[in-house]
């Protein structure tokens, strides 16, 4: 390996490191944004949140390492340009692909990773945290009863209390409503004061309870209604224990392969295993509807006369054919059998709408469900790809800018990974709604990216100005010229030889 490649190599691992990380974390906190309220108020341990955040990190390396490529290319050319290491290069004869070559075969192994990670890695990362992620939405909030308010937390219980000490946690004014019979509020307990904990298993809320009363109203079995009475109990206290069992409140792990069959938690080799499958039954299903369509009464042909085609034809006739006029047969006939004729056509008619809509739906439900396996299978190529395509525009762009640092790259790098990622979702879209296929779906934004990015490296090798805006202004005149006929004015310049 040559000194060029080694400092080229070094220069970009810098930046590339730094961009990752920065793409990561704002992935991160994306997600966070996106889930605050279902994390909030749970009383996650530290330990589970840490996991959660590590698990989804994992699944968004994908989607950074392209967006950290381009921005790196950027800061890495524009710094070589901004500091005329770039230009140095090039006069002592070291053309731009050259250049370019060390941090092409680098992003090219980076690549080549992404995919490694993307199906090995991925598939048991996104399986673990949305695994995670569904078990901490089954959770309940955190027990937290605030006074001066009821609180429904707990099944068949509300809970309202007037006053409560942060300090001493000792709770005043308690009132609590006991509904697991669902008749109404039939026993009621009110205490002056009490305390609250829960126990170490946190299966039981643990209530001592101090001079109150407890009301529970007694059922009248057998009494009319304008007879009843409404009789209750009233029991005195001045200590009692109550215990609550209490459940959903603590996080229960659910096994890891429940999720398994999903497309987003398998690798390659599964995929294509699943594509297969469901091709095979697709097609199985799509025939076997075709065969039932033909058994419908549309196709039924008992009303045609049974008797064989000899009995029915004289050979020594001589028959000539005609055009059958039906509105013609359909006047001969009387008006019943008018009514009944119509009636049939109708009832076949609708039964043939019926089956067509019912078959057609769950054909169109199998399709879009392959569709999600084969966009899948793609994405695996798709992202990988983008390394390489965010590096052709990245490098040859901050060749021409010349600027380093994260301002200007980092502007450039969002409006061009924007750019790739709205097309990317919207041909991912179109592609599992089954309006163009798969391929053009998953492809379209390399597609249209890659052009841009020969056309950049292009200009870079040869040094052409785009970026200035005199040659824009000078293109634009040149076209005013050709529709008017007008010669655009040139500047003069003194030219004069050195004596």
């Amino acid at each position: 390996m040559k000194k060029i490649d080694l400092f080229m190599i070094r220069s970009f691992i810098g930046p590339l490191i730094l961009t990752f990380f920065i793409v990561l974390i704002i992935f991160v906190l994306q997600f966070l944004w996106m889930y605050v309220d279902e994390l909030a108020g749970k009383g996650l341990e530290p330990k589970v949140l840490g996991e959660l955040l590590f698990q989804f990190s994992l699944t968004f390396v994908p989607l950074s390492l392209p967006l950290a490529i381009l921005l790196a290319s950027l800061m890495t050319f524009g710094n070589l340009g901004e500091f005329l290491e770039l230009t140095a290069l090039k006069s002592s004869g070291v053309p731009l692909q050259r250049i370019m070559l060390p941090i092409f075969v680098f992003a090219a192994l980076l690549s080549v990773g992404s995919f490694l990670f993307a199906d090995y890695v991925l598939p048991i990362s996104t399986r673990k945290a949305r695994t995670l992620l569904m078990d901490i939405r089954r959770m309940r909030p955190e027990l937290n009863i605030q006074a001066g308010s009821f609180y429904n937390g707990i099944d068949g219980f509300s809970i309202k209390i007037t006053d409560k000490d942060p300090e001493t946690n000792r709770l005043d004014g308690i009132y609590i409503y006991d509904h697991r019979e669902g008749i109404g509020n039939t026993s009621v307990i009110h205490a002056d004061s009490g305390y609250m904990r829960v126990t170490a298993d946190e299966s039981g809320l643990i209530l001592t309870l101090y001079n109150g009363y407890a009301y529970k109203d007694i059922e009248e079995k057998n009494v009319p209604q304008d007879k009843r009475t409404f009789p209750f109990r009233r029991d005195k206290f001045t200590e009692q224990t109550m215990v609550i069992e209490l459940t959903g409140f603590g996080l229960n792990r659910s096994p890891m392969d429940i999720y398994r069959s999903n497309y987003a938690m398998l690798n390659t080799a599964d995929l294509t295993y699943y594509i297969d499958s469901l091709s095979t039954r697709y097609d199985s299903r799509t025939n076997t509807y075709f065969k039932e369509f033909s058994q419908t009464r549309l196709f039924y042909s008992s009303h045609l006369h049974k008797s064989p085609l000899r009995e029915q034809v004289d050979s020594t006739a001589i028959w000539k054919t005609q055009k059958f006029n039906t509105k013609a047969a359909f006047d001969t006939l009387s008006f019943m059998d008018k009514n009944t004729a119509i009636s049939r056509a109708l009832s076949f008619a609708r039964e043939a709408t019926a089956f067509t809509m019912e078959k057609s739906e769950s054909l169109v439900a199998e399709a879009r469900n392959l569709a999600r396996y084969e966009a899948e299978r793609y994405r695996r190529f798709t992202l990988p790809l983008a390394c390489l395509v965010f590096f052709f525009i990245g490098a040859p762009l901050g060749a021409i800018i010349r600027k380093g640092g994260l301002g200007t790259p980092a502007v450039i790098s969002v409006l061009f990974f924007v750019f790739y990622y709205v097309i990317d979702l919207s041909g991912d879209k179109f592609a599992k709604e089954l309006i163009i296929s798969i391929p053009l779906g998953k492809l379209a934004s390399t597609i249209i990216l890659l052009p841009i990015g020969i056309f950049l490296t292009y200009k870079a090798t040869t040094d052409a100005a785009i970026m200035n805006a005199e040659t824009y202004m000078l293109f634009f005149k040149k076209i005013g010229a050709f529709f008017t006929g007008i010669k655009p004015e040139q500047d003069n310049e003194d030219t004069g030889t050195v004596a």
